[in-house]
């Protein structure tokens, strides 16, 4: 089927569609679509909204099926995705129709115009990413309270919880959050303006402001610095909502602090809603300015901690259905019973079986997950004695050290570590680690909880226990 004739049997599909959807939902989600492709009876549309891809297949994919099939005959069917480029040329198409506005036309035609114009520019200005939203969110009882309190500010920004402040581990889903109160407010909330940044990118830009340099031309340069700073802080002052992510990374950065520090005041004194997200409480944020500390904390602070297996079983079945690929709940809970610490660990072993399954042209099985991730092996690997003997050859020392009663400073750091690493790498009981260390249970706990509590303050040790864990694992 060449493209004209995909075109008329795309007008086709319209006029149905007229007849059996909501006027509002033809003029501002079908009529933009464009359809490129008629392949195998599978009409293919493109969208330059990304919201309208949610939307009609969430609400209305039946309905365009039907109308597919009214056309082009019962075993026709419909694929629908966002093209950046298509909404590039939307944009500037209705930038151009707009400009030829007749005079006599109302404003209430001329506000529905700008407002369905907006609504892909304001997703793109807002820094969103289009498949972070609520639907998608997996709910389970270690992030319940967390996205009650992210809705509830969604629903009513400024209202309650401001600021509100989302802290736990990396890859638990506080991004996520973020971006879904954004999306949501931009959906049902276009007059409010809504504006998602990283502290690094924030702290990088604040930079490149402040250090402007035209060492030809002294007075230049201070008005062009106070010109770009003004641009700055107008960028991130002039927002209704402000979704402030790793705000960690602000920690001994003390002049960003100062400058976050009036924005947040701006933004807070003019009713505007703030969102942050660390990994660490304010308080276990070393060097944070205690007026940012003690604003942070004055709102509604949640947390959000690793998912139970029922929850990893339900994120990988949801993960699976937007990367719509089929696979059998033996393959989910296989997956969610070996990958236990974040989200973005449950999906990269997801997406290495599919990717799997595709090369391999077989279909998603138990067997190709087990064959694809190697679970079994590495488990049988990774023993006890594998992490003593890296932990000791990194100290420079040797594993009757760590198993002795030995208390010097280096000698103890190493064994922490150590009982810290057995614990979260295999899972292993108090009791089973002491027998190792010829420990009882309660000192290998305090050991345990001593490097949990320093690793939220201590980058240095931070690092050098994901260090040791790589070497442990590969």
């Amino acid at each position: 089927m060449d493209i004209f004739e995909v075109k008329e049997v795309w007008n086709k599909v319209k006029a149905d569609l007229e007849l059996n959807l909501p006027e509002h939902i033809v003029n501002t989600w079908i009529n933009p679509l464009e359809a490129v492709d008629c392949e195998n009876d599978t009409l293919v549309l493109l969208s330059p909204h990304q919201m309208a891809v949610d939307i009609l297949k969430k609400s209305w994919s039946d309905k365009i099926k039907n109308s597919v099939k009214s056309i082009l005959g019962n075993s026709a069917s419909f694929s629908l995705k966002y093209d950046p480029d298509l909404a590039e040329k939307y944009i500037k198409a209705r930038k151009k129709e707009l400009s030829k506005i007749v005079a006599g036309q109302s404003d209430e035609d001329r506000k529905n115009e700008d407002a369905k114009l907006s609504l892909a520019q304001m997703q793109s200005s807002a820094n969103l990413n289009l498949n972070l939203k609520f639907d998608n969110f997996v709910v389970g009882d270690n992030s319940s309270f967390a996205y009650n309190a992210a809705f509830s500010v969604a629903n009513n920004p400024s209202k309650k919880f401001n600021p509100l402040f989302i802290y736990g581990a990396s890859g638990l889903g506080k991004t996520h959050l973020m971006q879904a109160i954004g999306h949501y407010i931009i959906f049902n909330k276009p007059n409010l303006k809504v504006r998602y940044v990283r502290m690094e990118d924030y702290f990088n830009e604040w930079v490149r402001c402040f250090q402007y340099n035209d060492s030809s031309n002294k007075k230049r340069q201070t008005s062009t610095n106070t010109s770009l700073m003004r641009k700055f802080h107008q960028k991130f002052q002039n927002v209704d909502i402000l979704l402030m992510d790793d705000i960690q990374f602000i920690e001994s950065k003390m002049k960003t602090m100062e400058d976050f520090f009036s924005t947040f005041e701006a933004l807070y004194t003019n009713n505007k809603q703030i969102v942050i997200a660390s990994d660490r409480l304010p308080k276990d944020i070393p060097t944070l300015d205690n007026r940012l500390r003690t604003r942070f904390e004055m709102g509604l602070v949640v947390d959000i901690l690793p998912p139970d297996f029922q929850t990893r079983v339900e994120i990988v079945k949801a993960y699976a259905k937007e990367l719509e690929v089929e696979a059998d709940d033996d393959v989910f809970e296989y997956v969610a019973d070996n990958f236990v610490n974040n989200v973005r660990e449950l999906k990269g072993a997801f997406n290495k079986v599919s990717a799997f399954a595709e090369f391999t042209g077989v279909g998603v099985t138990l067997e190709l997950a087990q064959k694809a991730l190697k679970c079994e092996v590495r488990k049988r690997d990774l023993t006890i004695d594998r992490i003593a003997n890296s932990v000791a050859d990194y100290f420079n020392l040797s594993v009757k050290d760590l198993k002795s009663s030995a208390r010097q400073q280096k000698i103890a750091k190493a064994r922490h570590i150590a009982v810290f690493l057995a614990r979260e790498i295999l899972n292993m009981s108090y009791e089973s680690i002491g027998e190792y260390f010829a420990k009882k249970h309660t000192t290998i706990m305090y050991s345990y909880d001593l490097i949990a509590d320093k690793i939220k303050i201590d980058s240095e040790l931070k690092a050098i226990i994901d260090e040791l864990a790589n070497i442990v694992k590969n």
